[in-house]
């Protein structure tokens, strides 16, 4: 299976509570924290809700 790095680019300082959530969810913690994930649909689902505080990149 295909591997995708993402690594928390902005602060979620201001966020909604969903948004927070999200990030959670995909294991980032800090500004600059990174993790391979397998690229799932579900995955790519929440890289999308919160790409506007997310770098993606292809491993």
């Amino acid at each position: 299976m295909a591997k995708i790095k993402v690594t928390l680019v902005k602060s979620t300082i201001g966020q909604v509570a969903s948004v927070k959530g999200t990030i959670a969810a995909l294991g980032l913690k800090k500004i600059r924290s990174s993790k391979e994930l397998d690229d799932t649909p579900a995955i790519q689902g929440m890289i999308a809700k919160v790409k506007h505080l997310v770098k993606v990149e292809n491993v």
